[in-house]
């Protein structure tokens, strides 16, 4: 077979992240994405190197038998978001299950992985669990009405308008629709990615599950390049705030903003945030901890599914801090672990690269009555040689690409008896784990916390030893 030919075959295994080997009637493996074992495709190949071919699935010929038919979700099909609303919650937990055990039999010794392995816990919330969403403006097919919401999946350009999102609650999609008629009822543009120009970019929602608290920012660039029927930009947008003030809503707006952005890039980023109600962060509680976020900082963005990611991190860790210990937060955030393990410690050191993250994680500590966290802004790699004090444990909880290889031979260094790693990336905790094993290091438990329902995504917890 050769590059752009179209054949038809059984899904017959997926592997992480999502990575499915569909095979033909001749034998013949394309790797593609987006599909569930058991399901009949039809798949064009896309891609061949040094015999490995790769491949879009054209169509379903045939479901499998444990497919949910319609999908959970009506944008299924076409969002982006999601990659299992077509199985049910057992069938994702499971299928989990067996991609983490693939992964982790190979690097731990042998046996090993069935004597430590605690299983998947689940999120507290199959639907309606995200704490957080970035929601992108565009059309939906080329020049066609403004829409707003989720990337088509396997487009760029294409948005789709995701008003019965299931992972969002009715909050949200109130905003969202708000959102999107407000700005076709002015003519608004959206900024095109080709040609850097236009207004609308992203609509951020983030509420908090415990306080009910929602923040709302509204980025844009800086060139308003159409008539709005408003005198100018800040009335329009002023406008835009009554309107969203106006929704009966289960939670409670405490800020809207507005922030610039005229980078290049598919990203959110901050030229200069305005504040057109409220204040400019929000309030979140988690194992009786409270949280200030503002709109960019980390946090979890499942809420009741970080409550368990932590408790099992503190059960994990035990009696293993000792009375006076100083312990190692390294790749922070805003603090929420160090805080967690802060009345069993002496004294905890966070580390992070992100200072907006470190400020927040100064003040949340203050808010909480902690007076032995300490925050520092800096690279792990670089920021360690400057603390005096040495760690008697060590909690590890890096980005999904995982450790830098010199940064991770200085945490070994340390000598500690016993560390924890929580991993967003299985993957890289497995590149990581060869290291720590060469170096001394065992497995004792670990188990997988399922932050992302209806997603290949899930979080991992190992607690490491001498």
């Amino acid at each position: 077979m050769k590059k752009g030919d179209i054949t038809e075959g059984i899904i017959k295994h997926i592997s992480f992240p999502n990575k499915c080997e569909v095979v033909n009637s001749d034998g013949d493996v394309i790797y593609t994405k987006n599909g569930i074992v058991g399901q009949e495709v039809k798949v064009r190949v896309t891609k061949k190197r040094h015999g490995v071919m790769e491949g879009d699935i054209l169509e379903v010929i045939k479901h499998a038998d444990n497919e949910i038919v319609p999908p959970s979700c009506e944008h299924f099909n076409e969002c982006g978001g999601c990659t299992y609303q077509n199985l049910s919650y057992e069938d994702q937990i499971a299928l989990k299950e067996r991609q983490l055990r693939e992964i982790f039999e190979g690097v731990l010794p042998e046996g090993a992985f069935s004597k430590v392995w605690e299983g998947v816990k689940r999120s507290p919330s199959q639907f309606e669990y995200r704490n957080k969403m970035e929601f992108s403006f565009g059309d939906l097919y080329k020049d066609g009405p403004l829409s707003l919401g989720m990337h088509k999946r396997g487009s760029f350009y294409d948005v789709v308008p995701v008003l019965n999102c299931k992972i969002i609650d009715e909050d949200y999609r109130k905003i969202l629709h708000e959102t999107l008629m407000f700005f076709r009822g002015v003519n608004a543009t959206y900024f095109h990615k080709v040609r850097h120009e236009g207004y609308l970019r992203h609509l951020l929602v983030r509420k908090a599950k415990a306080t009910g608290e929602i923040l709302v920012d509204l980025v844009t660039t800086s060139s308003m390049n159409f008539e709005s029927g408003y005198a100018d930009e800040c009335a329009m947008l002023n406008a835009y705030k009554d309107c969203l003030l106006s929704l009966t809503l289960d939670g409670k707006f405490v800020s809207i903003l507005h922030t610039k952005n005229d980078g290049v890039a598919d990203t959110i980023n901050d030229e200069g945030t305005d504040i057109l109600y409220g204040t400019d962060h929000f309030f979140e509680e988690l194992l009786g901890l409270r949280f200030k976020i503002s709109p960019f900082s980390f946090f979890q963005t499942n809420s009741l599914g970080a409550e368990v990611l932590y408790s099992t991190a503190r059960e994990f860790i035990g009696d293993a801090i000792k009375e006076g210990a100083t312990v190692y937060d390294l790749y922070s955030g805003t603090g929420t672990i160090a805080q967690v393990l802060s009345p069993a410690a002496g004294k905890v050191i966070g580390v992070e690269i992100v200072e907006e993250a470190v400020e927040a994680a100064k003040v949340n500590a203050k808010l909480n009555g902690l007076t032995n966290c300490e925050f520092i802004a800096g690279d792990v790699l670089k920021a360690l040689d400057d603390v005096p004090e040495k760690p008697d444990f060590i909690v590890l909880d890096p980005p999904r690409d995982g450790i830098h290889p010199k940064a991770l031979e200085k945490i070994i260094d340390y000598n500690v008896d016993r560390m924890i790693y929580i991993s967003c990336k299985p993957t890289s905790l497995a590149r990581d784990l060869k290291v720590l094993q060469a170096r001394g290091y065992k497995v004792s438990r670990m188990c997988a916390v399922d932050m992302f329902a209806n997603t290949f995504q899930v979080e991992t917890i190992a607690f490491i030893s001498k």
